[in-house]
């Protein structure tokens, strides 16, 4: 008896065991440092980065000569919010012709934002339940002709 519940204790504890092991979760393009180094500024052309690269996470809003290639890995323990581990952003600019002038790694430290947990102030009228329930009573009979 003891002994088989030795065995479920452990059997309990193997099988919780994989529960604390990290979830790893890879998103958008990391650009490994050996095919950054194939583009060549002044040299290499669009149809050369798409061919090398891919095709970029996002291009610049206000310079569509700019691309950049975004990626990061999270990883997630529990119930806790994920925690980037790796993250990589790199740009490439072209010149009007279509021929890589720039390739830099972008500096991606970021700022903690504290985020306002304020809530924006609505107008009208803060009725209770019962307000509510018994405010619309003998609103929409039709009055009576007292003569």
């Amino acid at each position: 008896m003891k002994n088989s519940i030795k065995y479920a204790v452990c059997l309990l504890c193997l099988l919780t065991l994989p529960a604390c092991s990290p979830v790893v979760a890879k998103r958008g393009n990391m650009v490994e440092d050996y095919k950054l180094q194939e583009v060549k500024a002044g040299v290499s052309t669009r149809s050369d980065v798409l061919q090398i690269l891919g095709s970029p996470t996002t291009v610049s809003t206000f310079n569509p000569n700019v691309w950049y290639y975004m990626g990061q890995t999270t990883e997630k323990r529990g119930i806790l919010d994920p925690e980037i581990v790796d993250e990589k952003i790199v740009a490439v600019a072209f010149n009007a012709e279509g021929v890589v002038e720039v390739v830099q790694n972008v500096d991606n430290t970021r700022e903690d934002i504290p985020v306002a947990r304020a809530k924006t102030p609505t107008h009208g009228n803060n009725l209770t339940l019962a307000q509510q329930l018994l405010g619309n009573l003998g609103r929409f009979n039709p009055k009576s002709d007292a003569k």
